[in-house]
């Protein structure tokens, strides 16, 4: 499919779209087609999108829920996340349909609030429309626009002013159908000054067929709040997956996000921070481990728009088989933001000699008084390691385990709740030993 199938699929399903959809929703749908309409899909002579091969399954017939059909998933029988022990508050994105958890270990704060985005369009329109689209209307990206076109739920996550949410909450997205299906998620996550809150993010496919997930999250981070975000990612082959976070912090604000990637087909996760105010930080990192064909980018921008800021990113990759994994990082210090202290890295393991590395990290700095560092390496398991723990009689599968979780683990140690931190080490080895990890029907959570 080109964008004139996706335009004239639009304009023939407008009313229902809207009928259907979350109304704040639909306030953002004039301006994106005229946006799509001017600029299309990116394309690899776009620098952002050089490497990528999410276009490359654009032209597969997906089928769209525009009608809202119920999907029948019982999502407390039928499925199991296998991270445990965390206790989370849990939602439920099935396809692009919000969904919550029936029995809940804890009850959230009453300064939490956690529902659909329909839900939010009647009972907080106000605090919604003050946020919705404010960060992603800036851009002209293809992604963005389709997504403003058919996006017609998500889920809403709003903490008050001084509000401490102790215990972490959960959002799973379940792809599930029996033919191949799009769906376009948009989410919006509101932390006011002073607020604390950890959500972890688990994005899995139930059946195998082809999905097309295209989810938009735009984030607001207050003065001196709080802010945790943490992704897993294990799904299948034949899942494509382009997860954009637009992120703005006020003063004095902090923020972590963390991806861990396991398992997938075609994946792109684009963050973007703008670090507005002074004394804001943010920690960005991730950990990949990839093989078969799977390809996996994490593109970030970090934006220093204030002074005494700092961010600092590590994203590290274990690649085999014929796997491609991508990192693009640009770091922008504008003019005023003195004090900036910024440094990303990217470190990549190739087991194979079919494994592609792109890495491209960059910053762009016009002040100057910062301290900014950036690099990116590539390379195989330590020879020398390896050879001293064969000869202590370290067995050589068990040595590469160790040296591989040993390399990984700088990413999940910045993980700040224990046990998920525990559940993440675990998974990952089951994956370094080529286990299966997947979370349907599993009791890691009896």
């Amino acid at each position: 499919m080109n964008e004139q199938t996706y335009i004239s699929l639009y304009h023939s399903q407008a009313n229902a779209i809207k009928q259907h959809a979350a109304q704040a929703l639909n306030r953002l749908r004039d301006k994106a087609l005229t946006c799509f309409e001017a600029n299309g899909f990116p394309t690899k002579e776009d620098e952002a999108y050089r490497y990528s091969r999410l276009m490359d399954r654009l032209d597969f017939d997906y089928g769209f829920n525009i009608n809202r059909l119920h999907f029948p998933v019982d999502s407390e029988t039928f499925f199991r996340c296998h991270v445990s022990g965390i206790d989370a508050h849990v939602s439920f994105i099935i396809n692009d349909q919000f969904q919550a958890r029936t029995k809940q270990p804890f009850p959230l704060p009453s300064g939490v609030i956690m529902c659909s985005l329909h839900e939010a369009s009647i009972r907080y329109a106000d605090v919604l429309n003050s946020y919705l689209g404010k960060l992603s209307e800036r851009t002209t990206d293809g992604f963005v626009a389709m997504n403003h076109l058919f996006a017609q739920d998500g889920y809403f996550l709003y903490v008050k002013k001084d509000t401490v949410s102790e215990q972490p909450l959960q959002v799973i997205n379940i792809l599930r159908s029996n033919v191949g299906l799009m769906a376009h998620v948009h989410n919006v996550i509101i932390i006011e000054a002073g607020a604390e809150v950890k959500l972890l993010v688990c994005d899995h496919a139930v059946d195998t067929v082809d999905f097309f997930a295209n989810r938009l999250t735009e984030v607001f981070v207050a003065e001196n709040a709080q802010f945790q975000y943490y992704t897993l990612e294990n799904t299948h082959h034949r899942t494509h997956s382009l997860s954009r976070l637009f992120v703005r912090q006020e003063a004095s604000s902090r923020t972590v996000f963390s991806a861990i990637g396991l398992n997938n087909g075609v994946t792109r996760n684009h963050i973007e921070i703008d670090l507005n105010a002074p004394a804001s930080e943010t920690w960005m990192g991730g950990a990949l481990v990839s093989s078969g064909e799977q390809q996996t980018e994490n593109y970030t921008v970090i934006r220093h728009n204030a002074p005494n800021c700092h961010s600092n990113e590590l994203f590290k990759y274990i690649l085999n088989g014929a796997s491609h994994g991508i990192f693009t990082g640009r770091i922008v210090v504008a003019k005023d933001a003195q004090g900036t202290v910024a440094y990303q890295t990217n470190r990549n393991i190739c087991l194979s000699d079919n494994t592609q590395v792109h890495a491209m990290p960059q910053l762009e700095i016009y002040a100057d008084d910062v301290k900014c560092g950036h690099g990116a390496t590539t390379g195989q398991l330590d020879e020398k390691a390896l050879l001293y723990m064969r000869s202590r009689g370290i067995d050589i599968d068990e040595a590469r385990l160790l040296l591989m979780m040993a390399f990984i683990s700088e990413v999940v140690d910045r993980v700040e709740l224990p046990s998920l931190r525990k559940s993440l080490h675990h998974l990952i080895e089951m994956r370094l030993r080529d286990r299966s990890i997947a979370c349907s029907n599993c009791d890691t959570c009896d």
